[in-house]
């Protein structure tokens, strides 16, 4: 099969024939029909995850159609259309068993812990547990960027932000995760402020349902604009991005009892990253992690797509081929860009 590989942190990658992959008993090989470009991947490319082994295939962000299944798998066929979490679970740990496959003791995750979904092939572990079913009226396109940013995304706002509905949400960063959760949240009933440096990012930010709009590069202070704006804070804030910066201004800009989420991921050379905690006790806010989603929670989130009332098509801006696809994952660093990249690894 074709895929993209890297031999090295921060070199160009290359697309090149390498073996095809083979199911574990557990699991199966999905063909790959759509993957997303993710900034997470750009963070394993860089060599930002313990996790990743070189030379290695990236990509987390996927849907397609099963190819073999292992000897194990019983409720899964060659033919079914599917996705799946990035987090893909054991289904046996304590956290399993409570239900809290995304936080997995013994997790695998393609694209990080094993060879991801760059590639026109990609084995899944532990399909039982973790493979999604893909309604036939969903593109494959469209199931891919469910897998990471939109169905984080998704549990960011409505599980651990606990959104209700005439809340402020502020939204640090709309890229593909942030402007899944501009939309998610304004379809839940909450009033948004989209914050971000690119202008492009904040005309779709406004599309996609943000009331207000703060651009980060143009005021002094992103947090106190965001407290202006929605009246003394917002009652949640996500950092959809992750940076320092981002972090501390999602804080900053929260209202007393606030609830701040981090979602994009927080990489140090010391592992340590500043967080504004005197601000934390004064107002009594929660500081919250989110990571992912179980495959178990899906349904809700199809079942909103399904109606039309979430539009996860419309955050994909561009399709790329499997050969543009080193550059593009190079260019994340500089230019993250606004909404989706999908590559059809058989164009």
């Amino acid at each position: 099969m074709r895929a993209v590989v890297f031999e090295r942190y921060g070199e160009p990658a290359e697309v090149r024939e390498v073996a095809d992959p083979a199911p574990a008993e557990h699991g199966v090989v999905v063909r790959v029909e759509a993957t997303g470009l993710c900034r997470s991947d750009w963070h394993g490319w860089m060599g930002h995850d313990p996790d990743i082994t070189l030379p290695h295939v990236p990509g987390h962000e996927l849907a397609g159609v099963i190819e073999a299944v292992g000897a194990r798998v019983t409720g899964h066929r060659p033919g079914d259309r599917v996705t799946v979490p990035f987090v893909c679970a054991c289904g046996s740990c304590p956290a399993c068993a409570a239900g809290d496959q995304q936080v997995c003791e013994r997790q695998t995750q393609p694209g990080f812990t094993h060879w991801g979904s760059f590639a026109q092939y990609v084995a899944l572990d532990h399909a039982e547990v973790n493979l999604v079913p893909v309604p036939p009226e969903l593109s494959f396109a469209t199931a891919a960027s469910l897998g990471c940013r939109f169905a984080t995304a998704f549990r960011a706002v409505v599980a651990q932000g606990r959104t209700a509905p005439g809340e402020w949400v502020a939204v640090h960063g709309c890229g593909g995760v942030g402007l899944s959760a501009v939309m998610i949240a304004a379809a839940s009933g909450a009033r948004v402020v989209a914050v971000d440096v690119s202008p492009a990012a904040l005309d779709l930010a406004r599309k996609f349902g943000a009331a207000e709009c703060v651009d980060a590069s143009a005021v002094a202070d992103p947090a106190q604009a965001v407290r202006e704006l929605t009246g003394g804070g917002a009652h949640v804030s996500l950092d959809a991005l992750g940076s320092p910066g981002t972090c501390a201004a999602s804080v900053n800009g929260l209202r007393r009892r606030g609830r701040h989420v981090q979602v994009g991921l927080l990489p140090s050379p010391t592992g340590v990253t500043p967080v504004p905690m005197a601000r934390v006790i004064a107002l009594e806010l929660e500081l919250l992690g989110s990571h992912g989603m179980a495959a178990h929670a899906y349904p809700p989130l199809l079942e909103l797509v399904r109606a039309g009332v979430l539009r996860p098509d419309l955050l994909v801006t561009s399709t790329i081929a499997l050969d543009a696809t080193p550059s593009a994952l190079a260019a994340m660093g500089s230019a993250p860009g606004a909404g989706a990249t999908v590559i059809e690894p058989w164009v």
